[in-house]
């Protein structure tokens, strides 16, 4: 999805400013399947204000800067409809974690251990994050839809099962890196010795 989607995607449920945008991606119902920064929402945001897709309203606030809340118009929700209408692209997983744990064979158990503790510590705080975003929909926050019910329990159940594969399979992964068979942590701590 491109960010001009993806800010046409939040202002379908109201007004908001490039900030309440931003939070949307980074702590709100879409911050676990979507990522958009300021240096990419700012400029999409002015190009769909060029098209019509969106209108700015400048607001004033006292002993702060004005901000600008933005509101999608009706040509911005037929562009929105046409864009969600058009095949999504296959998702892809990326972690850091798992690139890391790929070459657990070659790392020291105790850092093997600290980086699935500190991944499991990460999958229960983004499942408490998304139960919290889960709540405050139902608040009225917003209107809930069956797409966040549905996608926030989609996000809930992904974060559970990754952090009950990592709970039940940890020891066998720190086993089996600890047969002596491991030839390569020997290379490496060799090199590590001749640092």
């Amino acid at each position: 999805m491109d960010v001009k989607t993806l800010c046409l995607g939040v202002l379908h449920f109201g007004p908001a400013s490039g900030y309440e945008i931003r939070k949307q991606f980074e702590d709100g119902p879409m911050s676990h399947i979507q990522e958009a920064g300021f240096g990419s929402i700012y400029p999409a945001l002015r190009k769909l204000s060029e098209d019509g897709l969106v209108k700015g309203d400048t607001q004033h606030q006292a002993s702060r800067p004005d901000k600008t809340v933005y509101t999608i118009t009706e040509a911005g929700q037929l562009a929105l409809k046409r864009a969600l209408m058009t095949p999504p692209a296959d998702d892809r997983f990326r972690s850091d974690y798992a690139f890391q744990l790929l070459f657990a064979h070659v790392l020291p158990t105790d850092m093997v251990d600290h980086l699935i503790e500190r991944w499991l510590i990460w999958h229960r705080g983004e499942i408490t994050r998304l139960e919290t975003c889960l709540a405050a929909a139902q608040d009225g926050n917003r209107p809930q839809t069956a797409g966040d019910r549905f996608v926030i329990g989609l996000g809930i159940a992904i974060y559970q099962a990754a952090a009950a594969f990592m709970e039940t399979h940890r020891n066998d992964l720190i086993a089996e890196i600890n047969l002596p068979s491991t030839a390569a942590k020997t290379d490496v701590a060799k090199m590590d010795a001749a640092e």
